[in-house]
């Protein structure tokens, strides 16, 4: 075989950092969150709305992204939505009323969307398949590492320069990345070092175009496994979100953790979430290799991956902050477990033709959930002051969202698509 370059994996560490900028633009707000109370009288219903601004609009930019990034391609693509959530994130240093954050935020929720559209297409352009889920598996951890970072950078810019400053820095980081992208990306075939040998490497094992009929969404939900799907990927994917833009506030009211000891506890809790991510994604070949194959395999890691989150019912009354710590950490890695197995549900059920559909299906009522769940929480707080409600629902959806798949999809049957009536 010819010599391959390192072309390929140069891209995936542009993707990775790409991701790590993306999720540390969209959680500066949540650790500030204290800070901006304080200094703006944000409540917390404001907080909320702030947040389910930003949903609607993510929910809204993923509907339209991937089709603006097939159409002009990944280098230019890539360029703008990252143009778009840099100069977004970059303008809350310029707001100073709820309103103008919430318009901030719409803003980057909409360039936000493009990241993971753009990141993929960029891996299906670069890499063989049976290095793309590596590749993605590799970028996507970019997600962790963003918030990983932005607890620490945050706070030091946020003490020395200000709020304002926090915001603009972080956005300002999407920049050089912009000039480095535009500079060294382009499609293997149009790269000076990579070879035509390479070139066919990657495409030898592009996948047999799907024959199965293609199914509008109308006709996608009339069958039941979407629904399993939508509805476990629905209840459970909020919770992130939650966990995000939440948890901050969380340790600074319980514990009094501020700003400048934030780092440390949401670098263990995001780090025990990359972990959580691995392990759950390991899971199923564990089962396997001990002879529980197929939807045993995939049911019985999302099961265990469900039970992890259980001791959300019980962080809220925990008295020791590093206890209530590791409690947040293994919800979290539970849930990245769980997430990890989501992502191949709608692959191990429906033809390829309709993967991208029921994913689309499925996120659309994830957003949807979202959005009320960001609203819902102001209010709690608002108005109980306290998390307990929260943590409660945390808790428990997963296992709810586990009966939805068992009932809806049961044993991951694989779903035949009726032909279409022509």
């Amino acid at each position: 075989m010819a010599r391959m370059s390192s072309v390929r994996w140069t891209v995936c560490a542009m993707l990775f950092v790409a991701t790590t900028i993306n999720y540390m633009d969209r959680q500066v707000i949540g650790i500030l969150k204290p800070t901006l109370q304080s200094s703006m009288g944000m409540s917390e219903t404001d907080y909320g709305n702030i947040i389910a601004a930003f949903q609607v609009a993510y929910a809204i930019g993923l509907l339209i992204a991937g089709r603006i990034i097939d159409r002009i391609g990944s280098r230019i693509g890539y360029t703008l939505v990252m143009g778009v959530w840099s100069a977004a994130a970059m303008s809350h240093a310029l707001v100073t009323t709820v309103f103008g954050f919430g318009a901030a935020r719409v803003f980057l929720g909409i360039g936000e969307a493009g990241n993971f559209p753009a990141a993929v297409k960029s891996v299906a352009d670069w890499f063989p398949k049976r290095e793309r889920s590596l590749a993605t598996g590799i970028f996507n951890s970019g997600a962790t590492a963003g918030a990983i970072v932005a607890p620490f950078v945050v706070p030091w810019i946020t003490v020395r320069y200000g709020w304002h400053a926090a915001f603009f820095i972080t956005g300002l980081a999407g920049i050089p990345w912009m000039v480095w992208w535009a500079i060294k990306y382009r499609t293997p075939a149009q790269h000076a070092t990579v070879s035509r040998a390479e070139v066919d490497y990657i495409a030898e094992d592009q996948p047999v175009v799907d024959k199965a009929p293609r199914e509008p969404w109308g006709r996608l939900l009339t069958y039941r496994q979407t629904w399993g799907i939508a509805l476990a990927k629905g209840l459970t994917d909020p919770i992130w979100y939650f966990y995000l833009f939440w948890l901050p506030g969380f340790l600074e009211t319980r514990f009094h953790i501020g700003l400048t000891h934030m780092g440390a506890p949401l670098m263990l809790i995001y780090g025990m979430s990359a972990v959580g991510s691995i392990v759950g994604g390991w899971l199923p070949n564990l089962f396997e290799r001990f002879g529980q194959h197929g939807y045993r395999a995939r049911f019985g890691a999302m099961f265990i991956c469900a039970l992890g989150s259980l001791p959300m019912l019980f962080a809220d009354g925990v008295q020791r902050e590093w206890l209530a710590i590791a409690l947040l950490g293994l919800a979290v890695a539970a849930h990245q477990g769980w997430s990890a197995n989501m992502f191949t549900i709608a692959s191990d059920v429906f033809p390829n033709s309709a993967v991208g559909s029921i994913t689309g299906i499925a996120a659309m009522v994830g957003s949807v959930n979202a959005t009320l769940l960001s609203i819902g929480a102001g209010h709690v707080l608002q108005f109980s002051h306290s998390y307990k409600p929260l943590f409660i629902l945390a808790g428990s959806v997963y296992l709810i969202g586990f009966a939805c798949l068992v009932l809806l999809a049961p044993k991951l049957k694989r779903v035949q698509l009726r032909e279409e009536v022509l």
